[in-house]
């Protein structure tokens, strides 16, 4: 009876292993091999369990997913494709109307003692008046992109006067006459007999070397018969304006016509100018490098951390070249990471010590004193000098001739704040002289007073201190959290996937083990069991009770007749055991 029980057990066991890895009894060991997983995970009962199969598709596909994005740069992707320009792009809204609070301040050096300085040869006391400020409405018009990855447009600019950040604009001011200077410098080269007729002109139109002019005047423009005359008689491409203003020239749509590289064919090039007017170089300068023209506009440079470069250009066209700034190091604006860049040391040196230089004072032309950059043919060839503000970085003797001057890198340094990852600009300021080249003209009788000297009429600074709001919070999405918050998705993606694997792992394989077949084998061994358990000690309490009768009956006479039933009863239910 014991061991047909056991066979039974056996029997039970085996048919439940069999139910939970899924075998028939007649499978061989290859078909159990191979039907096995797949049987456990997408099926139940023999049906497949369609949720459960929905549910593994995704984890397989979050955990690929996750594995491609922690291996493949789609942060920069996504931000590289709207850095780009392309119209509709995010970056094209900031480029096309930026937005920015663009702020122009002007600095004039009036002059407190033009007769001592005239007639007694004392040094010019100056006193540099102002800010006198003006907000710049700025947006690009006529934009046409091209197939070579480029874009064309134009610049409009509106100037608005803002009076709550600015001194009075009506005061009267002192300056040079800067037509009048202007022609009788360029009289030494005229002869003598012009120039004795150029001074007694002069004498009847009773001009005087000095002017006093409103800031508003000076800016943007007051009338003047030199001026009139020249945009008379002046050839086209050398003609000024109606009137003479220093920034005259900067209101309303420019002439200038822009095409800059839209970043499609490399971020390498990105911002910077193809051509400039159709022309692939400066027309102001007849060699290289004063003719290159591979700079940025002032909207977007290449993103330092695709060129590694170190030095970045810019062009504007009062400056009448591109100028070098120069990588200094790292920092945070509002949370925002940027490069600071600066002017070299050596921007405006010498011909001596930079002879490349040479191209900006060509021929037998004046070459300037460290600190110096002619753009007489941006300003209608007159003899007009750029610099940094009260001569900084420049040569000592220019602040010599003159009592005011003082100065400072902190006021007068020029400085840009560039996010290295974009190339985009969140904060800079542009900061130039204004300087009139005179020459003593001793055969002009109303400026032969006048010395020689590099005279400073005004300084201009130009930039934004901060991004509007929207932009703000784009560059920082796109420096400062996504680089974090990508890694984080890619692996997150990732524990997810094989963590919804795992648990349909888990729960398929309880699913097999406590399916409805399996518990009711589980409970017939467990009857079968308790039964031979039963069986097995009713079993041993018969074989005591013999054992006790057999005693007995051997101690009475009668126990033959007694011993013989006993044996007969046995004889005719068996064996016990």
């Amino acid at each position: 009876m014991t061991m047909g029980l056991h066979k039974q057990y056996l029997k039970v066991g085996q048919s439940a292993k069999n139910k939970l890895f899924g075998i028939s009894p007649g499978q061989d060991l290859g078909q159990r091999i191979g039907t096995k997983p797949i049987s456990m995970l997408i099926s139940e009962q023999g049906k497949i369990n369609h949720g459960r199969l929905y549910v593994i598709m995704f984890g397989v596909f979050t955990l690929a997913l996750g594995i491609i994005l922690s291996s493949v740069p789609w942060v920069d992707f996504i931000i590289f494709k709207n850095l780009r320009l392309t119209n509709g792009s995010l970056s094209f809204q900031y480029w096309q109307k930026p937005g920015v609070v663009r702020l122009t301040k002007v600095y004039i050096f009036n002059v407190t003692n033009p007769q001592e300085f005239l007639d007694n040869g004392h040094k010019p006391k100056l006193q540099e008046v102002g800010p006198f400020v003006y907000r710049e409405d700025m947006e690009k018009v006529n934009i046409k992109f091209h197939e070579n990855d480029t874009v064309t447009f134009q610049h409009k600019k509106i100037l608005k006067f803002v009076p709550e950040m600015s001194v009075n604009k009506f005061q009267k001011l002192v300056v040079p006459n800067i037509p009048l200077l202007t022609l009788s410098t360029k009289s030494n080269y005229l002869g003598f007999l012009i120039q004795k007729t150029i001074s007694l002109a002069l004498l009847l139109a009773k001009v005087k070397p000095f002017v006093h002019v409103t800031a508003d005047e000076l800016v943007f423009g007051y009338d003047d018969p030199f001026v009139s005359l020249a945009h008379k008689f002046y050839p086209r491409h050398k003609r000024p304006m109606s009137k003479m203003g220093l920034l005259i020239a900067r209101n309303g749509t420019l002439k200038e016509v822009s095409t800059i590289h839209t970043g499609h064919s490399g971020m390498e090039n990105f911002g910077y100018l193809d051509k400039l007017n159709g022309l692939d170089h400066l027309p102001y300068w007849n060699d290289k490098p004063c003719t290159e023209i591979r700079a940025s506009e002032g909207s977007f440079f290449p993103p330092r951390e695709v060129t590694k470069a170190d030095v970045v250009y810019v062009y504007d066209k009062d400056l009448c070249r591109i100028l070098p700034l120069q990588y200094r190091g790292p920092t945070v604006k509002d949370g925002i990471s940027a490069d600071i860049y600066t002017p070299p040391e050596n921007v405006f040196e010498t011909i001596d010590k930079i002879p490349e230089n040479k191209c900006y004072c060509p021929g037998t032309e004046f070459c300037p004193p460290k600190g110096l950059q002619n753009i007489s043919p941006c300003q209608y060839d007159a003899p007009v000098y750029l610099s940094f503000p009260h001569f900084y970085n420049a040569d000592p003797t220019l602040l010599e001739p003159f009592e005011g001057l003082s100065p400072e890198k902190e006021k007068h340094g020029t400085y840009f704040k560039i996010q290295p990852k974009l190339g985009v600009p969140i904060e800079g300021k542009v900061r130039v002289q204004l300087n009139l080249r005179v020459e003593q003209a001793k055969n002009v009788a109303s400026v032969a007073k006048f010395p020689d000297m590099i005279y400073p009429v005004m300084w201009v600074e130009e930039g934004m201190s901060d991004l509007p709001p929207g932009i703000r919070r784009w560059i920082y999405l796109a420096t400062t959290f996504s680089p974090i918050a990508g890694p984080i998705l890619s692996y997150t993606m990732v524990a997810f996937g094989i963590l919804i694997l795992v648990c349909v792992f888990v729960k398929a394989y309880k699913s097999f083990v406590f399916n409805r077949d399996t518990i009711e084998l589980i409970e017939l061994g467990k009857r079968s069991i308790r039964r031979g358990s039963h069986l097995i000690v009713n079993g041993q309490h018969r074989l005591m009770v013999s054992r006790e009768s057999y005693s007995l009956l051997t101690q009475s006479p009668n126990t033959g007749l007694r011993l013989a039933n006993s044996h007969k009863e046995e004889d005719e239910d068996g064996p016990m055991i």
